[in-house]
């Protein structure tokens, strides 16, 4: 029996069994449909089982949502005629000509730059109360568990891999289908675009019998009669499924211009509401896509290539990513829309001919140092790649933003990916691909629970999340601020060319791997001289900076001398001024001289904001010289924000407007807003604030909303 989970207070479950048996690839086959809010296709995982993994007379208990010990009941897909968009005229077949298969000793013919042009419910189950078998299932038979949320799943079957023309040559028993799959998971990583190919063929082959499968809230059940270990559970299977417009992974909505799109928007629940798959980081898995949609609309993902669209028939287009670093499932993203990629109107001619100078290329493999990771082509191993400073990148906005991108975002790109390479090193990534979001965008979406927080974790390899579905929980920034300036403060101490040195090798060493707070301040202290650390511990770290509530005992001293730097204190004299201009009488005598004030940085203005909300009262006139004399309507979020916060709390009528224009372009930021209105108990800030509401929530964030929704109603 399903269990109905609260939000707002329950934990997140990771079903996966990921102990039993592991992802490695996936290749996704979807179809994007904006009229009925829906991405559907087909999804075919290839999978990998341990050595150890034999077959077992004794249960594995899991976390699974089930109020009783009784097995859990499995079901073959009803036929069924359900169109997952209107795209489905065409081949959903993968253009494998996007590949091109290289023996040795061949030459590689493709582009020499690597890319490719395109011809719910809160649960709090932490209790081995339940759970079902997931390594015999009582009858002797292993059960595979996906995380999964929202998700219609149509079909499941096993994929005939030994189908493929060519594939023989993997097996000398072309019926060994799961020896198959594992040739091909083991080919090297210098013959990666051979394995992406077959990965794609396979992919394709025909269903070789339909398998078992079984769904609830969290999770998808899936076995294959008499398949009874990990070991003989089909390593190929096919899943054809298809969104729901209400799941979390995903936000349809409305860009700048007013146009539909939808992207992934970094949902506590991640993206099991997008594709089944293992969410525990553990799973490190590689992907390839191919999405079709609207020829109007661009499709953007986190691949290694710079896609291009193929266009097919009837209006539509055909787009293809692929990474070949394995990476948790939780970065897969993806954004469909109306997008305009922005372009300098002067290019540099020294940014070109460093992009172009290092292109990808599999001939240009060295190798540099060891690797601590699992193979990949990895570029810290190129030795054109350790010395690309600017990475090639593109910028993606709606037209209306054409202008302020050209004039502002573009030309910080490559000083800030040079400023990367200098202070990190080598780009782990050969590409980049910025995307100007709605305003609905969750600021802190993309934060991820530290696996250490997610509680007792299962042979299976199922866990959970301590409150991971409690909405309140993305606007908590107190322990990244505190991360922030830990930062800073082991810099300050130990020297920033020192610091910078040592994160250098940090990346170097552990780039690929997935990493804790402990292995990151352990190498630290072991990299620095004892004379360089006087009591400064892992222990002491964890216990002053993570552990303890409050503000830290080395950022109270730090505070007291940023105090006196010259920047603050310029700041301060500015306070004073404004606070002599606020107590001056209206009428005042001529002999008074007017006060003339400094221009600030934005952080300053942030500050003397700050200084300004401690004061009790601040008049009208006052307030509208400050709003006059530093254009505070026209500055960045963090500067509006506290102009806001003074206009809430003296209730400065005439400039309501500036907090209804925040409330609905900075809908993140915004949620401290609506508290504050709230608490005033003014009948007309109340009033704004549940007419701003009204207007922004069908594109809010869902989190930000419920939040909103308890404070208003």
């Amino acid at each position: 029996m399903d269990i109905k989970l609260d939000p707002s207070r329950d934990d997140l479950p990771l079903v996966a069994n990921t102990s039993h048996i592991l992802v490695k690839h996936y290749v996704l086959d979807l179809d994007v449909d904006f009229e009925s809010q829906v991405i559907g296709g087909t999804i075919v995982l290839f999978l990998e089982s341990g050595n150890r993994f034999k077959k077992r007379s004794s249960s594995t208990e899991v976390a699974c949502p089930s109020e009783s010990n009784e097995a859990c009941k499995f079901r073959m897909p009803e036929p069924c005629q359900i169109p997952v968009t209107n795209t489905k005229t065409f081949s959903s077949k993968i253009g494998y000509n996007d590949f091109v298969i290289c023996g040795k000793g061949e030459k590689d013919t493709s582009g020499k730059d690597g890319n490719h042009d395109n011809q719910e419910q809160a649960s709090g189950i932490s209790s081995s109360k339940y759970c079902c078998d997931t390594g015999n299932h009582g009858s002797e038979e292993f059960l595979l568990v996906l995380d999964c949320c929202d998700l219609s799943v149509l079909k499941v079957e096993e994929v005939d891999v030994a189908a493929v023309p060519g594939i023989e040559k993997f097996t000398r028993s072309p019926k060994l289908r799961n020896q198959i799959v594992h040739e091909v998971m083991a080919l090297p990583a210098d013959r990666w675009r051979e394995q992406l190919d077959y990965y794609a063929r396979c992919s394709q082959a025909p269903g070789c019998g339909e398998l078992l499968f079984d769904t609830d809230t969290w999770s998808l059940q899936i076995r294959k009669t008499g398949a009874q270990t990990a070991t003989d559970f089909p390593h190929a299977i096919r899943i054809q499924y298809r969104t729901k417009p209400q799941g979390r992974s995903v936000t349809w909505t409305s860009d700048q211009s007013g146009r539909p799109c939808v992207y992934t928007v970094g949902s506590p629940i991640n993206n099991r509401a997008l594709f089944p798959c293992q969410e525990p980081p553990v799973a490190m898995s590689t992907w390839q896509a191919t999405v079709r949609a609207a020829a109007s609309f661009v499709v953007l993902m986190s691949g290694e290539n710079s896609a291009k669209p193929t266009q097919l028939q009837e209006d539509y287009s055909s787009w293809h990513y692929y990474v070949t670093m394995p990476m948790p499932a939780s970065t897969f993203t993806i954004a469909v829309g109306s997008w305009t990629e922005m372009k300098p109107e002067i290019c540099s001619s020294n940014d070109v001919a460093t992009e172009r100078s290092f292109s990808p290329s599999e001939a240009d493999f060295r190798y540099i140092g060891v690797c601590g990771h699992m193979e990949y082509p990895c570029r810290f191993q190129k030795a054109s790649a350790t010395t690309q400073k600017i990475i090639p990148h593109r910028v993606f906005a709606p037209a209306c933003l054409k202008g302020a991108c050209q004039e502002t975002l573009l030309p910080l790109i490559p000083p800030c990916l040079s400023a990367a390479h200098s202070v990190l090193g080598t780009h782990p990534f050969s590409r980049l691909d910025i995307l100007i979001v709605p305003a609905n965008f969750s600021s802190l979406g993309m934060a991820r629970p530290n696996k250490e927080k997610t509680g007792h974790v299962s042979d299976s390899g199922s866990s959970v999340i301590r409150h991971g579905l409690n909405p309140e929980k993305v606007f908590m920034q107190v322990h990244y601020l505190k991360g922030y300036f830990l930062l800073r403060f082991l810099a300050k101490r130990l020297g920033e060319d020192t610091y910078f040195s040592f994160l250098r090798k940090f990346v170097h060493t552990f780039h690929g791997q997935l990493i804790l707070s402990q292995d990151f301040l352990q190498m630290l202290l072991e990299n620095i001289p004892e004379e360089k650390r006087p009591e400064l511990s892992v222990g002491n770290i964890f216990r002053d900076w993570l552990e303890s509530s409050g503000i830290p005992q080395p950022l109270q001293r730090e505070r007291q001398a940023l105090a006196e730097c010259g920047l603050a204190q310029q700041v301060s004299a500015e306070v004073a001024k404004w606070v002599r201009v606020n107590r001056r009488p209206r009428k005042r005598k001529r002999k008074d001289r007017e006060e003339v004030f400094e221009k600030l940085l934005p952080d300053q203005l942030v500050l003397l904001l700050e200084h300004l909300l401690e004061q009790k009262t601040v008049t009208p006139r006052t307030l509208q010289s400050l709003e006059r004399i530093y254009r505070l309507s026209e500055q960045d979020a963090e500067v509006r924000h506290r102009w806001c916060e003074l206009i809430v709390k003296h209730k400065y009528t005439k400039a309501y407007r500036d907090v209804e224009r925040f409330l609905q372009e900075d809908q993140a930021m915004g949620i401290y807003l609506y508290g504050e209105l709230m608490l005033s108990e003014d009948p007309r800030q109340q009033h704004l604030a549940r007419r701003c509401f009204e207007l922004s929530r069908e594109q809010m964030d869902k989190s930000s909303a419920e939040v909103v929704a308890e404070m208003l109603f």
